[in-house]
Parts: structure tokens; C-alpha cells; sequence
């Protein structure tokens, strides 16, 4: 059979850091075995499911660019289903109506409680005459006898025994279907092949192996992935940094240096850091997957991102770049290209909000100075210096080589260290000390901005320096 994987999230929030590593592995899965990914929504959950948080996780999906190779499923769009296989169960004995109130059902756990053991449902409905009359849940008859053996391709075999589980209800007193059949019902019409989620489903997988087995399905293959914490060993949360997936966008990164430091988050190929996402398909093994839990590092995210920006098709990265710069509302119609300006930024930001806020000086004017730098470097000598280097730029060819000479000799001219004469020009233009290469800077920057800067710069140190 074709593979076939799915990413199953529930709406009940943003899509989170770990939920995207599960959906990474199982797109890579597939893509590596010519196979299809599938995106299911399970929002049965009614009470805490919401709009919004359909929304963050197409957002996230959407950005991480992990296209479903099929329109996303609603399990609440899929009732009259359900409850078509919950009447086949029953007429084909796998099921069966349990009319336990509550209050016998917490008589039952606490009797359990008191002979110390497994607080369970004990199965006392499976032969009760139909009641009609009578609110039921629908349970799942579970094999009583034998085991059932998950064969998982992460952590081996995982041996069950079906006396320790209970029979599950399959469909609440309301007529709503419950988690554990949705799950199943779905994976077995969708041809779900491999099923690789978070280990905080491995009580769940030998109960729906069972029901599958009652329908007559092939159990897919199961992976189940480690949990990922925090640097301190700890659950991960929000004082690690961000975990909702789309404010790693906020935070700078690029989709692609996600994707890397996530797939990487657990699993390895050698000694290799960084990927192309084709690199990634090709070499994911999901049998390689680490058993223990991994841990989020957010300067190792840091540090991923700053290197895949150094190497990264300015083409791949300007679509990131523009969305935070108007993020900050700086309009890029006048200006210098996308690609030139982080082409000579890249080597100095780590990510793209630095990246940002430290171009905005090529697009508009600054307000102002920054109060150290000024300090700093606008000294009475320094209005000198952006006076004659204007004076020498005003005829000069606006090239790269032709500022980079005028900044040079200059310096040469007055017997001064580059610095003492680069540092009050970057003050000037950009409002701060910091800025690419002063030549790359003044020439991105165009012949009109920068000799009104400078200007404006040498005007201000002559009336506010002495």
C-alpha cells in the first residue's frame, strides 16, 4: 500500500512547538516514501475548540510551508459516520449499551480504590438486556484474554495485556462520538499507513489496535515521538521562549531554520546541521528517532537561523524580510532592493526583527541619534570630516569603489585610523554606530540621502558640540 501519514491536531489552541515536530516527522515520512500527508482537524471537542485556533494552526502549517497533499477533514463534520460504524459494532457484537449512572460508576472505582486495585470499568453492562427506555453509552467489547503488541518503530515492541484494558466508551450518552473511535474511524477510512505522534498517546495506540481489529482494518504502523523540553529539563513552556509556532515569526526566524533545528530536535544524520528540506525527506529515519526526551535550546534556534541566513538565497529570504519591515511600518517603495540590503546585512543579524529595525535607516529618515554613539563620535573634528567627505562624494561616481576610495582617502588625507572617520559617517546616515560596510552602506543608500545626512549631521555637531 502507498504510505499514507496524517498530523491530527485539536483546536483547542495555537499549534505548538512539539505538535510541529510531529507534523514535520510525519510529512517527512511521506514525502520520503513517495507517499501523501494528510491534515486532520479533531475538534470534537466542542467546549474548547474554537475558530481562532483552527486558524494558528493553518497560520503555522501554512508558514512552515507543510502543505496537506489533501483538503484538511473536520471530524464534527464526520457524525453521521461515527455512529454508523458505533450501529455496525453493535449488531456485530464488538459493542455493546452500558446504562451505568455515575453514581454506580464512582461506587464501582472507589471499591477498586479500596482493594488496592486498578480503578476500571469492570464490564458489568456486557450482558445486560437492552433497556430502551434507559440513557446508554455505546462501550467497545475488548478482548478479555491474550495481548495486544504495538510494534513501535521508535521504542520497539510494547507489550499490552487486555485484561488491564477496560472497554472503552466509544459514543457518550449524548450521541457524541468520543476521541479514541473518531481516531480510529478516521485512520482506517482515510488508508492511514504510519501513524507517528507525541508518547503521551501510547496508552491510547493497544485500544484502538483492538478496535480496529474488531472492524476488520490493518492497525497502521505507530511511531511515537518523545516529548521535547525545556533547557531545564522541564516541560516546555512559555518562560523558554515562545511556543505557539507563529511567534517564532514574530521572533525573527525564518520558516526554513524552524524546520532544521526541529527535525534535528530528537533525530541526527551525522554530524550534518542544516538541511534543504529535499535533504531533509531524503534522510529523515524515523526509526532513528531518539527514545528519550529532547530539549529546546533557544540560542541553538539562534544560532541555526543566523547560519542558514548567511548561506540562503536572497530570493528564499525576502518574503520574511519585507513582512517584518512593514511590520514596523517601514515602506520599501523608496529605496534600495530587498536583496541588496540583506544581502549586506545578513552577516550581522541573526535574525530578521534585528534585521529590520537595523535597515530602517535605508528606507526612511532617522529620528534622531543614537544618544551614546552621538556622544561618542560627533566631536567638532568629526563636522569636518562629513563636510569634506560630502565635498568629495558630491562629484564622485556612486559605486561601491568609488565611496570606498573617498572614505579611504580621506582617513589617509588627515592621518586618522578608518574608524575615527567611518565611525561619525555611520552616526550620520544611519543614526547609529552600527551598519553594514561603510562603502556598502553609503552606496546602497543613494547620493541624495547621503549627503543630505551628512549635511544635516555636520549642522547639528556645529550647533550642538563645542
Amino acid at each position: 500500500m502507498p504510505v499514507v501519514t496524517r498530523f491530527a491536531p485539536s483546536p483547542t489552541g495555537f499549534l505548538h512547538i512539539g505538535g510541529a515536530r510531529t507534523a514535520l516527522f510525519s510529512y517527512l515520512f511521506a514525502k520520503k516514501h513517495e507517499g501523501r500527508f494528510l491534515l486532520r482537524i479533531e475538534d470534537t471537542d466542542r467546549e474548547r475548540s474554537t475558530d481562532a485556533a483552527v486558524k494558528a494552526i493553518f497560520d503555522g502549517m501554512d508558514w512552515l510551508g507543510l502543505a496537506a497533499d489533501e483538503k484538511p477533514i473536520f471530524q464534527t463534520q464526520r457524525y453521521e459516520r461515527y455512529r454508523e460504524v458505533a450501529n455496525q459494532m453493535l449488531t456485530e457484537g464488538h459493542a455493546y449499551r452500558c446504562y451505568c449512572t455515575k453514581a454506580e460508576l464512582d461506587e464501582m472505582r472507589a471499591g477498586q480504590v479500596a482493594r488496592k486495585q486498578k480503578p476500571r470499568y469492570d464490564g458489568r453492562c456486557r450482558h445486560r438486556a437492552e433497556a430502551p427506555d434507559l440513557p446508554s453509552v455505546i462501550r467497545f467489547r475488548n478482548p478479555e484474554e491474550g495481548a495486544t503488541v504495538v510494534s513501535d518503530l521508535i521504542r520497539g515492541d510494547i507489550v499490552f495485556q487486555n485484561a488491564e484494558l477496560d472497554d472503552l466508551i466509544l459514543v457518550r450518552t449524548d450521541g457524541n462520538p468520543t476521541y479514541n473511535f473518531c481516531v480510529v474511524v478516521d485512520d482506517r477510512d482515510m488508508q492511514v499507513t504510519h501513524v507517528i505522534r507525541g508518547d503521551d498517546h501510547v496508552n491510547n495506540t493497544p485500544r484502538q489496535i483492538n478496535i480496529l481489529v474488531a472492524l476488520g482494518a490493518s492497525p497502521p504502523a505507530y511511531a511515537h515521538v518523545p516529548m521535547i523540553l525545556g533547557s531545564d529539563g522541564v516541560k516546555l513552556s512559555k518562560r523558554h521562549g515562545a511556543v505557539s509556532v507563529i511567534e517564532y515569526r514574530a521572533l525573527g526566524f525564518h520558516p526554513d531554520a524552524v524546520l532544521n533545528y526541529l527535525v534535528r530536535l530528537g533525530w541526527s544524520h551525522g554530524d550534518q546541521e542544516l538541511f534543504t528540506r529535499e535533504e531533509m525527506a531524503r534522510l529523515f529515519d524515523v526509526g532513528q528517532v531518539q527514545k528519550s526526551a529532547a530539549r529546546f535550546d533557544l540560542e541553538k534556534l539562534i544560532w541555526v537561523n543566523h547560519e542558514l541566513l548567511k548561506r540562503m538565497e536572497p530570493a528564499a529570504a525576502i518574503g520574511e524580510f519585507c513582512w517584518h519591515l512593514e511590520r514596523i511600518g517601514v515602506s520599501t517603495k523608496d529605496g534600495p532592493r530587498l536583496e541588496d540590503v540583506f544581502l549586506a546585512q545578513r552577516e550581522r543579524c541573526k535574525t530578521f526583527v534585528e534585521m529590520a529595525e537595523k535597515s530602517r535607516f535605508f528606507y526612511e529618515e532617522p529620528k534622531g541619534y543614537n544618544d551614546k554613539d552621538a556622544a561618542k563620535h560627533f566631536t567638532p573634528a568629526a563636522a569636518e570630516v562629513l563636510e569634506a567627505l560630502a565635498a568629495s562624494l558630491e562629484k564622485a561616481q556612486w559605486t561601491v569603489e568609488a565611496v570606498h576610495a573617498a572614505v579611504h582617502g580621506l582617513a589617509e588625507s588627515r592621518g586618522v585610523a578608518l574608524g575615527q572617520v567611518a565611525q561619525p559617517i555611520r552616526v550620520a546616515v544611519a543614526g547609529m554606530a552600527i551598519s553594514p560596510p561603510i562603502d556598502q552602506t553609503l552606496a546602497l543608500l543613494g547620493r541624495e540621502r547621503t549627503l543630505a545626512r551628512l549635511g544635516a549631521a555636520a549642522a547639528h555637531i556645529r550647533k550642538n558640540v563645542k
